[in-house]
């Protein structure tokens, strides 16, 4: 087939895969495939229907044989019609022989159906086939077509007794499926009542700009800053420190490999998101650095950013953004059908806080978003490395002595939390009792002081 294809069409790349090769050799082959700018075909038999993703580099799939089970028609179509496709189309074509009863029977018969369900259900129902009924099915019906009628009616597939025990049955698990889904439907929370939750939630995880700026600024840090390159980006891993570098390389990454921010992401590269293996090192790495470097004085952690001075047009009183970390003890105790309590289970439920103390005497403190924003405001100016010890200095024995102010906030953080979690629990109608207490001292990830323009 790759041969014909190659002779047909002389301007494109065009390969083939087997089950003969081995795992890491197909993927070797469909990579340097996907690398070709000009056109491109890969001719594969079914050892492709699962574990090797096509989305990056290709957006139809042919269907030259007619597979007998219409969940490998899914399986073939789902390796390049799935999330990161970057065409707006995804073209499905199947190829059948008009004087085939056999392809006859699979498109009309079993492909029609397996669509039909897949629509009034929303999921695919496997074809129930056992005991090998539809290939009996489909040699009866050979077998014993009637004479005397155009070539393409020579075959009832459904005048056929197996035929129609085999329609009976796959309906009758369409049907179970159909009521399954109705028996597990989720209907007790309601969205308005977590929606809440899930917004705390999204802003905690933060967005794809945040992912994007934060592997930026630590590359730029680490002395492996991104290129640009279209609408991508090429990052240096093997600039990067030894130790890192030589992490992410066990997890397979090295080199230097083309990254995105946005998905779908370009043709050949990578997305980058907050759980990918790449933000996650570099997370590790500048928290075991910032730790490793810290000391009592100013200077000894503002290498990795945990502390600073600037002026910002932003504020109009001198105000120290403290970056806090909270941790609660949650505790659920389940109660019995009497009332009685029964088994208590312990979870340690850590958070990031940013506060902010506005002015230098008697500090007024602002909690959450506002702080937030301060902190990402525009630098208007810079100060002496004197006269930035001298203000951190006095920052540092200011808000040293605001330890009650810090664990009366951490026993509101404990009281919200456990308000979220019981209103959760009961929307769910789930019986128990529940308790949070904070661990106190608060810890002071880092500081920094902003003092207005002029």
């Amino acid at each position: 087939m790759a041969e014909h294809v190659r002779a047909r069409l002389p301007h494109v790349a065009v390969d083939a895969v087997t089950g003969e090769l081995a795992p890491e050799e197909r993927l070797r082959r469909v990579d340097a495939l996907g690398s070709v700018e000009a056109g491109r075909v890969l001719v594969a038999t079914d050892c492709l229907s699962e574990g090797i993703n096509l989305q990056e580099y290709f957006d139809a799939v042919v269907h030259y044989d007619l597979s007998w089970n219409p969940t490998r028609h899914e399986q073939r179509e789902g390796r390049a019609d799935r999330y990161g496709q970057t065409s707006p189309v995804v073209r499905s074509t199947l190829i059948y022989g008009e004087n085939n009863p056999i392809d006859g029977a699979v498109l009309q018969v079993i492909l029609r159906k397996a669509e039909s369900i897949r629509k009034e259900l929303g999921v695919p129902v496997p074809l129930p086939d056992d005991d090998h009924s539809l290939t009996e099915a489909l040699m009866q019906s050979v077998l014993f077509r009637r004479g005397g009628r155009a070539q393409r009616d020579l075959f009832d597939f459904d005048g056929v007794d197996e035929a129609h025990a085999l329609d009976l049955e796959w309906t009758n698990v369409a049907e179970r499926a159909k009521r399954n889904r109705t028996v597990f439907a989720q209907r007790r929370l309601k969205p308005e009542q977590v929606l809440p939750e899930w917004q705390r939630m999204q802003a905690a995880l933060g967005a794809q700009s945040d992912v994007r700026r934060f592997v930026e600024r630590a590359m730029a840090r680490l002395n492996a800053g991104l290129e640009p390159h279209g609408r991508s980006f090429r990052a240096p891993l093997g600039a990067l420190p030894a130790a890192l570098s030589e992490r992410l390389a066990a997890e397979g990454w090295e080199g230097t490999i083309a990254v995105d921010f946005n998905q779908p992401a370009t043709k050949g590269a990578r997305f980058i998101h907050r759980s990918h293996p790449l933000v996650g090192a570099l997370a590790d790495d500048l928290l075991e650095r910032a730790l490793a470097e810290s000391d009592s004085t100013p200077s000894g952690f503002a290498r990795l950013g945990r502390a600073g001075v600037w002026r910002t047009s932003a504020v109009l009183k001198q105000t120290t953004v403290l970056l806090l970390r909270l941790r609660h003890q949650l505790t659920t105790t389940t109660v019995t059908a009497a009332g009685r309590p029964g088994r208590s289970s312990v979870l340690l439920v850590e958070e990031a806080l940013p506060i902010a103390l506005v002015g230098r005497q008697s500090p007024t403190i602002v909690v959450g978003d506002e702080a937030a924003a301060w902190l990402g405001a525009p630098v208007a100016g810079d100060l002496p490395e004197h006269a930035r010890r001298r203000v951190l200095d006095e920052a540092f024995s200011n808000w040293q002595a605001l330890q009650i102010e810090l664990a009366a906030l951490a026993a509101r953080q404990a009281e919200s939390l456990l308000a979220d979690h019981r209103r959760v629990r009961e929307a769910a109608e789930a019986r128990g009792r529940y308790d949070a207490r904070p661990l106190t001292p608060v810890d002071v990830v880092a500081a920094y002081v902003l003092l207005p323009v002029g």
